[in-house]
Formats: structure tokens, sequence, C-alpha cells
């Protein structure tokens, strides 16, 4: 007796199924981060010791700028980086290591919710480091901006995570384990320092001044200094075209990755 092979295709998930799976694999990412304090910790802690440090608590002034307000500014793009880099970078090639990726691929789970809770858990922890700095810059450096400022801050800041997120899939597409920790920390802090978010590129040789354009942090930077008032004549459809362009080019070479393993 020949065996029987059903073709008839696979009935769509009902979508408040499909949207409760979402939600559940969202949750479940966030409470993985939560429960890991290497993560969580100075995810959360670093961007705001940084910025108290260096905008609240070291005397001096910068010609031209209200130091508090631009260094909420471009700390808050250094706080979004963390939770995109090392959450899709690191977290991605652990999970390819020990097998998790390719038991997420075979389960009837579509594989778009693994990559989606991560973009969630990114925009929570960006959220929270954000409310944090603000919390430090309203209270201790005396910064007033009007809410609907505010507003669109947070909103630029958080949209902006997309070319970090897209960089950290390519990272966690590249390398595995703790060499991924060695890459991801490689790229962040000299991209953080050559992007001028921890003191003005005024204050850099003009040689690197000149370089900063290669930066994706330094085109969300300038997005968000446009937004607090510390930076004139900013123009947004130059910079959010780069930055589009910088996601569409790392989720490219993250995709021929992962498809040159099997791993897509």
């Amino acid at each position: 007796m020949s065996a029987h092979t059903d073709h008839r295709p696979v009935p769509a998930m009902p979508l408040p199924r499909l949207a409760a799976l979402y939600a559940n694999e969202a949750w479940l990412e966030l409470l993985k981060l939560l429960r890991t304090p290497a993560f969580a910790a100075p995810t959360l802690a670093f961007p705001l010791a940084f910025y108290v440090f260096f905008g609240l608590v070291l005397p001096g002034q910068w010609s031209g700028l209200d130091r508090p307000t631009f260094l909420l500014a471009t700390y808050g793009v250094f706080g979004v980086m963390g939770p995109a880099l090392f959450g899709f970078g690191v977290g991605l090639a652990m999970e390819r290591e020990n097998g998790l990726l390719a038991l997420k691929r075979v389960s009837p789970m579509p594989i778009a919710a693994y990559f989606t809770a991560k973009i969630a858990m990114s925009l929570v922890f960006a959220l929270a480091v954000v409310l944090l700095l603000s919390a430090a810059a309203v209270w201790g450096g005396g910064v007033r901006i009007a809410p609907g400022r505010w507003s669109l801050l947070v909103a630029v800041l958080l949209v902006g995570t997309l070319p970090f997120c897209a960089m950290g899939l390519w990272i966690g597409a590249l390398a595995r384990g703790q060499a991924a920790v060695a890459i991801v920390n490689l790229v962040y802090l000299p991209m953080a320092v050559l992007s001028g978010l921890w003191i003005p590129l005024m204050l850099f040789p003009p040689l690197l001044q000149a370089l900063a354009p290669v930066w994706p942090a330094w085109h969300l930077s300038q997005l968000a200094l446009g937004v607090v008032g510390q930076a004139q004549s900013v123009p947004w459809a130059w910079h959010l075209a780069v930055l589009l362009l910088f996601t569409v080019m790392f989720l490219a070479l993250a995709a021929a990755r992962l498809e040159s393993r099997g791993e897509r």
C-alpha cells in the first residue's frame, strides 16, 4: 500500500490567537531579561550614572549649549542603543549557540514572533532609560521641556532603536556566544564616543568631526538635539533617510547570513 500524503493547506491561525502568541512571546522575552541582572542592571543604570556625572555633577559650561539638556538628548541615544545592540546581538548569538533558535524555527510559532519580541523588549528598556534620564534632568538639572516636545523626543528615540536592532541582528547572525559580546562592546562604546554622545563633537579634532556621519548614532543624536533645541537647522529628511538606509542594510546583511546558515 502506498503512503498517502496530505497536501491540504494548513489553516491560518485565528487573529486573536496569533496576537496572544506574539504578546506572550514578548512577555516571556521581557521576563527573561529582567531576570538576567547582567543585562538589566547595566542597561538601566549605566546611562543614568553617566548622565548624572557628566551632565549634573561635573562642573563647567559649554559655550552656547545647555549641558543638562544637551546630554539628555545624547545620553538618551546612548541609552536606547544598549538594549537594541545587546538584546539582539548577544541574545540572538547565545540562542543560536544553545539551539533555541533552531527549536523556535521548528515549533508552530511564527518565527516573526521571536524577532518581534526582541524589538518589543528593546522598546520597553529604551523607554525605561529615557524616563530615568528625564527624571534626573528635570529634578537634578532643572531641565524644562514642553510636554509636546518631550513626547517628540521620546518618539524619536524609540523609533531610532530600529537601526541598532538591525545592527544587533547582524552581529547576532554573524557571531556566536561570547564573541558577540566582544563585538558589541567594540562597536557600542566607540560609536557612542565618536558620535559625540558623551561630549560635543566641537571639542573633537576636525578629522573625527568630519567622520561622525558614518555612525548611525550621530544621525539619531542630531534629531534628538534638534528636538530639544540644542542643534539648529537640522536636516530631518537627510538624517531619517540615512537611518532608514542603515536599517535596511543591516537587515539585508543579517538575512543573508541567516539564510546561508539555514537559520532564517
